[in-house]
Order: structure tokens, then C-alpha cells, then sequence
């Protein structure tokens, strides 16, 4: 079964927490606080690998995880940093936030190697609090957390002309024929499974073309009827749409209102595709006398008017195929040659901010206090006013969502006990 969707876990690696420790050696009684920074954890990366082109690695494996950070040292030895993760995705892979579908990165065009998640930042050892108030911090910085994602990953063909049409009329009889591509060819009433990509190559030195025979489309489609939604989404980076039917009508079918269909089922599924140029490619000619019937003349009647060209071929003998291409080259020159890329609309970095200052919520046996300090807590004085009843409401709130009042607790505080904030003391009461 051709892989074009995955559902998948990934996490980036945990910084490593700085070290508390203090310069002890022979001669040096006051050693300084010489605690290192602990490592940066690794990132999760997203990269183009020319040889896949399905997403089957992730169908069995869903889980993957960057290297956390190591921890740092004394003598300001720094941790080692995290191991990146890097995960190969075919081009044209599209990376969606799982629970809102919102796209975090298309594998397009000039995008080969993305980052996704950055791996947390190392927290800094004690080193860098020494101040000539604070000589010995008995604090470091934790390591920033790891970050984590549900993504679905899904996979858009990266193709110039989408081939569609009904079952059956000769779509990978004409790939097969203009490309070098080789797909499957027999009489199913199904549908092809893949979608084949082909490269054209035009004779009098225009430019060539991907193009991509999406499978057979069905009524209801657009609604997930069938396979319609695995291969609906193929057709979204098109620029140029072919309709393909059989002329001949060998399999009884009416090509006008197949084109019809096709165009209600793209319409439904996304409006812009249904806008894109089209040209009707009216197959089987060699199953006709002449090169007109009552099918073709019907066809030219109903949509040229409205500025789609009918072209009658026939993807078996080759005859007027050359003249299918060359219209199809016509309609792609108002069209840049940068393929379709999806824009970014979920920001992994902004969704998932921290704060990351370090405080310690520590016991002085000697002076029977509970001590609670680290720049966290400095910064959040200096921009609160403890006079006034909303200031405090703030203060101890602050206390209840950092954890603080939990710590305080753990440590086997009383109402009644003493609290010293930086030169400030608190009675404790719940």
C-alpha cells in the first residue's frame, strides 16, 4: 500500500541542569562557586531525501526522541551536549501540528533540512550568580525542558500537470507514453493505488514538466468515499489540470458529465483546485473513424465556450499527443517555475515559551527560617508592589503556581514559621 500519511511522536532533548558546587582545594579556604553549565539537548530536524518517496518508515515506528543534555560539573565543567535526531521525509512532505492541522513546515521547493524542535537550552551552573551581596549561591539554573509534538505528516505529490479522469480512459497509457515513468497498466475498474510522477521532456527545447496520473477519482471522493481523500490532496501543488476521458465511450460511460463530477469532487475538497487551468484530453481516437465523433463535438461544444480547449488524442498510437503537451506548455508559462509551497502557520517556538530563572526554597536550621531565593524570585520583587492588596494577591499567586508554597510544605513548614525573601521575612499561614 503506497504510504502518504503518518501520524508521529517527537521530542526534543531536555537541557542539562547547571551544578552547585564551590572551589575546595588545599590553601583556598573561601573558594568561589565554580558549579559548569550542563549541555544543550539535541533538536529534532526534518530533511529531504531524494531516494524516498513514500512516508513508510513512519507507519511501524512513532516514537522519536533528540538526547538529552548532560548535566554540568564541578570546576566549571561544562555537560555534554544532546545528540540531534534527524528524520528523512520524501520531498513534498507536508508537517501539520496534529490537534489543529495547522502546517509547522513544507519539504518543498528550496526547504530540504527544517528544524523543528529545538532542544532545550543548558541551565547555567552557580558561577554565574555570584554577586557582592550573593558570594556563595547555593543555586543553578535548571536545564530548559524538552519539547514535545503530535505531528501528521502527509505527503503532496510536487507535480506541474495533475492527469485526472474516471477509471479506465487511458491516463497511464498516456504517463507511460510522454515520460519515462512505467506504472501499472490493465483494465481495473478500480483504481490505481499510486500516484505516478513523470518527467516530459518537450522536443523543441521548452521547458519540461512533472506531471502526476492521479488515481481514478469517484463520486463522493471529496467526502472520503473510496480512496478519495489519499489522493485528492495530490492535486493541491498542481498548476495545470488534464481531464482525461474516453471518447470512444467504450466503457459506456458520458465524458461531459464525468468532467462534471471531477470538477464538483475537486471543487468540494478544496475551491481553488477546481479554478486551475484545464484541458480536456479526449482519448481513444483510435477506437473512432476519423478524428471526430458525436462524443468530441459535444465535448468542444459544452467547454470551449467556456475556454477549455478539447484536444482529441490517442495515448495509444501517439497521434495528436504532441499537441496535447504543447497546449499544456502554453498554459504553464503564466505560471513561475517555484513550486507550490505551503506557508507556516504554527510556530512551535511561540506556542511552547518558558521561563526558566532558577530559585532554591531551602531550610537555615541556625536562624530557624525558611529561605527562598535565586534571580527568579529577585526579578519578581523588583516589579511587585507588596504594599498594596493587589501587589500581594500577585505575590501569592506567584508563590502557589511556581510551586513554592508546595516546596515550603514538603519541607515541614508551620503556620507561624518564618519565611525570608531577600532581606524580607513572612509569616506563614495557609
Amino acid at each position: 500500500m503506497f504510504a502518504d500519511r503518518a501520524k508521529i511522536y517527537i521530542r526534543s532533548g531536555k537541557g542539562g541542569d547547571g551544578h552547585v558546587s564551590f572551589r575546595r582545594e588545599k590553601y583556598v579556604p573561601d573558594g568561589g562557586p565554580d558549579g559548569g553549565d550542563g549541555g544543550d539537548g539535541g533538536s529534532v530536524y526534518f530533511e529531504v531525501d531524494e531516494g524516498l518517496n513514500t512516508l513508510t518508515d513512519y507507519r511501524h515506528k512513532h516514537k522519536f526522541c533528540a538526547q538529552n543534555g548532560e548535566e554540568g560539573g564541578k570546576k566549571n565543567c561544562r555537560g555534554k551536549n544532546g545528540a540531534d535526531i534527524v528524520l528523512k521525509v520524501p520531498e513534498g512532505t507536508v508537517i501539520k501540528e496534529e490537534s489543529t492541522g495547522k502546517v509547522i513546515a513544507d519539504m518543498s521547493g528550496d526547504n530540504r533540512k527544517y528544524m523543528i524542535l529545538k532542544g532545550g537550552k543548558g541551565g547555567n551552573g552557580n558561577q554565574h550568580y555570584a554577586t557582592s551581596t550573593m558570594q556563595a549561591p547555593k543555586y543553578a539554573q535548571p536545564g530548559q525542558p524538552a519539547r514535545e509534538l503530535n505531528l501528521f505528516l502527509e505527503l503532496k505529490v510536487i507535480a506541474d500537470v495533475g492527469l485526472v479522469g474516471f477509471p479506465n480512459v487511458g491516463k497511464s497509457t498516456l504517463l507511460s507514453r510522454v515520460t519515462n515513468a512505467r506504472p501499472k497498466i490493465a483494465n481495473y475498474h478500480f483504481t490505481t493505488l499510486n500516484p505516478n510522477l513523470g518527467v516530459v521532456d518537450l522536443h523543441d527545447g521548452a521547458d519540461g514538466f512533472v506531471i502526476a496520473d492521479i488515481p481514478g477519482l469517484i463520486e463522493g471522493a471529496s467526502e472520503g468515499v473510496g480512496l478519495g481523500h489519499e489522493f485528492l490532496r495530490h492535486i493541491e501543488r498542481t498548476k495545470v489540470i488534464i481531464h482525461m476521458v474516453d471518447a470512444a465511450s467504450t466503457e459506456g460511460r458520458d465524458p461531459i458529465a464525468d468532467i462534471y463530477a471531477i470538477n464538483k469532487e475537486l471543487s468540494a475538497y478544496n475551491a481553488e483546485i477546481a479554478q486551475k487551468p484545464q484541458i480536456i484530453a479526449a482519448n481513444k481516437i483510435d477506437a473512432i473513424y476519423g478524428d471526430e465523433n458525436e462524443v468530441i463535438t459535444k465535448l468542444k461544444q459544452e467547454f470551449e465556450p467556456k475556454g477549455i480547449q478539447v484536444i482529441p488524442i490517442s495515448a495509444v498510437s501517439g497521434k495528436n499527443v504532441d499537441t496535447l503537451l504543447q497546449a499544456v506548455s502554453g498554459l504553464l508559462k503564466d505560471f513561475e517555475h517555484k513550486p507550490f509551497v505551503f506557508e507556516q502557520e504554527y510556530f512551535p517556538e511561540e506556542e511552547q515559551a518558558y521561563d526558566d530563572d532558577p530559585f532554591t526554597v531551602t531550610y537555615d536550621a541556625a536562624e530557624d527560617e525558611y529561605v527562598v531565593e535565586g534571580p527568579k524570585i529577585e526579578k519578581m520583587l523588583g516589579y511587585t508592589n507588596l504594599e498594596s492588596e493587589k501587589g500581594f494577591q500577585f505575590f501569592q499567586n506567584f508563590m502557589k503556581t511556581n510551586g513554592i508554597l508546595k516546596q515550603l510544605e514538603d519541607l515541614g513548614i508551620q503556620e507561624g514559621d518564618t519565611v525570608r525573601m531577600y532581606g524580607l521575612s513572612f509569616d506563614y499561614y495557609k
